[in-house]
């Protein structure tokens, strides 16, 4: 457990990594990145089935999570993003290109990461990532619940529980929120979505057409806000956790692609 943490981690739900292996890809690294509530759980087989193709790999476990939603309450956002800073500052030395892969908050998080390191990261990959302020009056009231109730169920949050078409799916996310830990993510869309134009480095968004946690809108909306240096992917298969759902080899194939087509903007670098 975390330095911070109370609670045991969840078996499975550990931080894993892999060197590269592979002739032609041992110079890239991929850092994959788990969102809000969950853990290496649902992002683990991604990782793994990238390391299986060569790349180096690391799959971190956020502070806070994969252990029990009382620790995820003694933590907010600027742990999680310093979680992702120290994931590159590791992995960078060791190669070439790296990009950062995240799923849902993870999405969020390598995106912004990726905008304040451009000189240390290569490239960035988004799935059903959220980046929209929350609509109605539960978005307005957001900022006062956090002040007065401390938790709630995930349902209430609006996170559906193992939201994916593949049957049997078990992303052993928290089923409880934090509400000061939500609101922490909540404060950061406007000024990532502030800077999003800036960005220089490629970006694959990545959505699934169907998504009960997510709404697509969010990843389109990232589109349009990075402008030029977007490229979209749309699931048709899969729900919020497409690294587990029914198009999982499709997304390891196309960001197999983009991490190999990194490889050739660096070697056009002056």
């Amino acid at each position: 457990m975390g330095a911070n943490e109370a609670y045991a981690v969840i078996r499975g739900a550990e931080a894993w990594r892999s060197t590269a292996t592979g002739p032609g890809k041992a110079r890239a690294g991929v850092v994959v990145v788990h969102g809000f509530t969950g853990n290496p759980v649902s992002v683990r087989p991604l990782g793994q089935a990238l390391a299986a193709r060569g790349y180096a790999v690391d799959v971190p476990r956020l502070p806070g999570h994969g252990t029990h939603w009382r620790d995820l309450a003694r933590t907010g956002y600027v742990d999680w993003r310093q979680a992702v800073d120290e994931a590159v500052t590791a992995m960078r030395p060791r190669v070439e290109r790296l990009a950062l892969v995240g799923l849902s908050m993870g999405g969020f998080l390598c995106l912004d990461a990726g905008l304040a390191r451009q000189d240390d990261v290569d490239g960035v990959v988004s799935i059903n990532a959220p980046f929209l302020d929350r609509e109605g009056i539960v978005g307005r009231l957001a900022p006062f619940i956090a002040r007065i109730i401390p938790s709630l169920p995930a349902s209430a949050a609006g996170l559906a529980k193992n939201d994916a078409a593949r049957p049997g799916v078990d992303e052993k996310a928290y089923a409880t929120v934090p509400t000061r830990a939500a609101q922490s993510l909540l404060e950061q869309f406007p000024r990532v979505r502030a800077a999003a134009a800036g960005m220089k480095r490629p970006v694959l968004v990545v959505y699934s057409a169907q998504d009960h946690s997510v709404a697509p809108a969010n990843s389109r909306a990232m589109a349009q806000a990075l402008g030029a240096a977007a490229e979209v992917l749309v699931l048709e298969r899969s729900y919020h956790l497409a690294p587990l759902d029914l198009d999982a080899e499709l997304l390891t194939e196309r960001i197999a692609a983009f991490v190999d087509g990194l490889a050739v903007a660096v070697t056009k670098r002056p």
